[in-house]
């Protein structure tokens, strides 16, 4: 399969970002871990890595922006939207149960890797939307 000139740039920033990310992720948790920063510091280490999850995003919006083909563009559109959708039900169907205590409390950062997964979930039913259409 043959990508877009966007698709390749999309595919090659999310590759740097990704990098990025492990390289601010592991430190953040090792030195927050051990106490080796506080304060101030220690706010600043903790929101980098979650600066780089939210460059994902930025590069997901810039990508369809500059993705020429409309049916490529249709696709991811669709992708997100379904990604979307699964991680917005499945948090206010937990943030009920949560507030009525009937499930444990979930860090905030578990929304962001429910909605890459529902990506995944997209990506699944374009392919088996694709097929039907053949």
């Amino acid at each position: 399969m043959r990508f877009s000139p966007a698709q390749r740039r999309y595919n090659q920033r999310v590759l740097l970002l990704s990098l990025i990310y492990v390289a601010l992720l592991f430190p953040a948790i090792y030195l927050i871990g051990h106490g080796l920063v506080a304060g101030p510091i220690a706010y600043v280490v903790g929101v980098l890595p979650a600066l780089a999850v939210s460059g994902f995003f930025w590069l997901m919006a810039r990508y369809l922006v500059e993705e020429r083909d409309e049916y490529l563009r249709m696709l991811q559109a669709r992708q997100l939207l379904i990604a979307t959708g699964i991680a917005l039900t499945i948090s206010t169907i937990w943030g009920f149960l949560e507030g009525f205590a009937l499930v444990p409390h979930l860090y905030a950062y578990t929304w962001p890797i429910i909605w890459f997964a529902g990506l995944g979930i997209g990506a699944g039913i374009n392919i088996a939307i694709e097929r039907r259409a053949r």
